[in-house]
Order: structure tokens, then sequence, then C-alpha cells
């Protein structure tokens, strides 16, 4: 769906579907390849109004559910050494304003994580809209972003022999997200 004008949307709230959506991170490795993770736990509410420009979202992710492949990594990723769950278990994301950017849109907002709110751009592309087999509405969007964990106090430097750190300290994000209209 080409998004360069202005999208018409109907006025109204969306719940994410946590089923039907994905939220996942990408960080390098020893300085040699890509480690995937992804958050298992996680709530968002979109408002959407007629011109998407004026629309809002916000969600909150549950740390604890962090799941990379590996229960050793995972628990370390909770420790507090990089996550600290058990002193700060959400993180949050909440939008600032919406703007068109070429085909997708941007949106500005602020992420809690470790304690810190930073700002953040998600840059997004809508997937489309749509009824769904149960006489509901759908809505979906990719969006990505990269922060830098060291904003957000998770200054761990991990370095190795020949030069490198063993976890980067940039951050990939990539969400693929369903929500559905609410009908009350």
């Amino acid at each position: 769906m080409s998004t360069t004008e202005t999208v018409a949307l109907a006025a109204g709230t969306w719940d994410i579907d946590p089923v039907h959506s994905d939220v996942s991170f990408t960080v390098r490795h020893m300085m040699v390849s890509r480690i995937r993770g992804r958050f298992g736990a996680f709530t968002g509410t979109i408002v959407t109004s007629p011109d998407v420009l004026g629309s809002s979202v916000t969600a909150s992710i549950d740390v604890g559910s962090v799941d990379t492949g590996n229960d050793q990594r995972d628990e370390h990723v909770r420790s507090a050494q990089f996550l600290d769950a058990q002193n700060h278990p959400t993180m949050t994301y909440r939008s600032t304003g919406v703007r068109a950017n070429g085909d997708g849109y941007v949106i500005d907002g602020e992420l809690t994580l470790h304690g810190a709110t930073r700002p953040v751009q998600l840059d997004v592309n809508l997937g489309g809209i749509g009824p769904d087999p149960w006489g509901g509405t759908r809505i979906g969007f990719a969006a990505t972003a990269t922060i830098d964990r060291r904003d957000f106090g998770i200054d761990v430097s991990l370095p190795f022999d020949g030069g490198g750190v063993v976890v980067s300290d940039r951050v990939e994000i990539e969400l693929n997200v369903e929500a559905v209209l609410r009908t009350e």
C-alpha cells in the first residue's frame, strides 16, 4: 500500500493483537554476527483519527519475556547488567506525534527503558486495513528504529582481545503489528 498521500482512517481505538504481532531486536555479537531476540509479552493501543497524522500509540513490554533462543543468554539479558528486569520490569513507548515521510510515516515518541526516558523515532509503513473472519476490522504495520543502549543507562562494555566488544551498543528494533478495532 503506497502511503505517499495521507491515509484516511476511521477514528477509533485499536488493541494490539499480541498473537499476530512481533516485537523483536537485533544486536551484533562479537563483531562477526547478528543475534535476534524478541519479547513475548506486550500490550498496546493505537488511537486513530480520520487524518493519520493525528493518531497516537502507547505500548508496554514485559522485559522479562525476552527470548533469544538460549536460556542462559536470556537470563543474562534479564540481569542487572543489561535490562535489570527485577527493578525495571517493563519498557513503555508513548507517541508524541506522527508525520509523513516519503512512502511511510515517522512516529515521534518517548521510550522508557531501564528507568530512562529518551526520544525514539519509529519509521512506519502501513501494511493495510481490512475485515477479519470474526466480523472485526484489523490494521497492520511494520516499524523500525535503532537505539543506543547506553542512552538508557545500559552501559556494559564487554571488550575482548583483538578489539571490539561482545555485544554492540546499537540495538535495531523491528515491530510487526496487527491491531483490532474496538467495537464498543
